[in-house]
């Protein structure tokens, strides 16, 4: 679904990504691992558009997203989540979904003044989206709640529940499980379960080791803006080298 060739950033003498090559599948769950300052959130970054690469390519589904902006990107069936998680904290939890879903009509001053029927009914269904999606996030009763006033596990879920208002084919999720514990940890991992077997290609950036072993397919470590290894989670944490690189001594 996904497909990174070559890509390489660089922000002055700071590499944070050195001639990666990436790939996401269908119905699998990658995990990105690493310690902090390795490229996994740049990575991200590059991804989703959010500042342009040096070299390389990305495709999604083939077709290419080198000059494409973050919000044409988003069009085409990309959706990422943050490491902080960037709600409206004044707007309630429903309508922080609502603003989420693709190709809304009423965000064009021309359809809200030529085809305001079908823009009411745009709205109906979007609000009905964000109800089912808050119910299988075990929200449905938060929906009218502020969402600045939700425990900020909750408020992790709510901005994966966002970006899964999007509709998207590929989905990154950054350090979803920070904060995040009890009821609501159990709900995460039902719900990227959930998302990658319904064909969405899912990438997870996370530094809880367990939650990466548990979810993924396959597990990618990166250092210093480059991939050092590959494989299962087992496997890049039982390698003496890359774990001392993660931990430390």
């Amino acid at each position: 679904m996904l497909e990174v060739r070559s890509l390489s950033k660089s922000f002055g003498g700071i590499v944070v990504a050195d001639n990666i090559d990436l790939s996401m599948r269908k119905g699998r769950v990658l995990g990105l691992i690493g310690p902090n300052g390795a490229g996994k959130t740049s990575l991200f970054n590059l991804i989703s558009g959010l500042f342009p690469a040096d070299a390389g390519t990305i495709t999604l589904d083939g077709k290419p997203l080198d000059r494409l902006a973050l919000h044409q990107r988003a069009r085409l069936g990309l959706s990422r989540t943050w490491q902080h998680v960037r709600l409206f904290p004044s707007l309630s939890v429903i309508d922080n979904l609502i603003i989420a879903a693709r190709d809304y009509p009423g965000e064009r001053l021309t359809s809200v003044l030529l085809t305001p029927g079908k823009v009411r009914t745009a709205a109906r269904s979007a609000r009905e989206k964000a109800r089912e999606t808050l119910e299988r996030m075990g929200l449905g009763n938060t929906a009218e709640k502020s969402v600045g006033d939700l425990p900020y596990g909750q408020q992790k879920l709510v901005g994966v529940a966002r970006a899964l208002m999007n509709d998207a084919r590929c989905l990154l999720l950054d350090e979803p499980m920070a904060g995040v514990e009890g009821r609501t940890y159990e709900a995460m991992q039902r719900v990227v379960r959930e998302v990658a077997s319904s064909g969405v290609a899912v990438c997870v950036v996370e530094h809880n080791v367990a939650f990466i072993r548990d979810l993924c397919d396959e597990a990618v470590f990166m250092f210093q803006g480059r991939i050092l290894g590959r494989g299962s989670v087992a496997d890049l944490t039982a390698n003496p080298q890359l774990t001392e690189l993660y931990f430390g001594h």
